[in-house]
Parts: C-alpha cells; sequence; structure tokens
C-alpha cells in the first residue's frame, strides 16, 4: 500500500485565488504535505504528465489549459493517500461532486476543475517523481 499521492492545484484555481483554501482543506483532512512548489508548466511537460491520454479527443485542450498559467504540484502523505484524497476532491464534473468536496465548492466546469489527484498508487509514485526529485522529497518536508 503507497501511502502518497499527488495532488495538483491547477492554473484555474490558482488564477481564482482560492489555492490557499484548498490547501488548508488538504491538510485539515490529515493529509501531511511532503513537498510543495508553484510551477508552470510548459506544453511539452503537461504533454508528458498527460501522456496517457495522448489518444483521447481532450488531450491538447487539456496540454494548453495545463499550460495556461502557474499550478501547485503537492506531494501528499497519509493512510490510504489515493482512495483518500480521491474522495476529498470528488468527481470530475463539479457537478456530480458530493457537497463540501474540493471540485464541488471551487471547479467551475468539468475542464477546469480545480484540482488533480492521482488515481492509483502506481501512478502516484509515477507523476509525484514528475515534479519531484528524492532529495527535494526528503529535505524540503522532512518529519
Amino acid at each position: 500500500m503507497n501511502n502518497r499521492t499527488l495532488a495538483i492545484i491547477k492554473p484555474d484555481a490558482v488564477r481564482d485565488n482560492v489555492a490557499g483554501k484548498i490547501i488548508s482543506k488538504i491538510i485539515d483532512a490529515g493529509f501531511k504535505i511532503k513537498a510543495m512548489k508553484m510551477t508552470r508548466l510548459t506544453n511539452d511537460s503537461a504533454g508528458g504528465f498527460y501522456l496517457i491520454h495522448k489518444n483521447r479527443p481532450f488531450y491538447n485542450d487539456l496540454v494548453e489549459y495545463m499550460s495556461s498559467g502557474p499550478c501547485i504540484p503537492i506531494a501528499l502523505e497519509r493512510e490510504n493517500a489515493v482512495s483518500e484524497f480521491r474522495k476529498l476532491i470528488g468527481a470530475t464534473d463539479p457537478n456530480e461532486a458530493a457537497e463540501g468536496t474540493i471540485r464541488k465548492l471551487y471547479a467551475k466546469n468539468k475542464a477546469e476543475n480545480a484540482i488533480h489527484g492521482s488515481d492509483s498508487d502506481e501512478n502516484a509514485a509515477i507523476e509525484i517523481a514528475h515534479f519531484f526529485s528524492r532529495k527535494e522529497l526528503l529535505e524540503n518536508y522532512n518529519g
């Protein structure tokens, strides 16, 4: 069982100035921040991150959106991190998300849905490594 997951506060949420509120909800839900930074993805970096969706019709729009402004990747730790974080963020479509979830509170629509969360332990490890080195995970947020 992997106890880490990756969150990305997406460009729409950063633009809307709700990143602090989202981070507070994450911490209040019992997650420990292991690494965090603000960055702006290039088209190549966003394309590489979302390569799993390359053949889907929304891929190009997703890459363009994720490189449209700063985002905040966060490596999180907690028991059952992936499944617990997926519950916290809610359904991809905010109209279908449960009350009180991050997407219900802050997402605009299915495309601009405020936050990313890893969908499996395997992908969490890959996604965390996309943004953070092992050294960053150990040095920046040790404890």
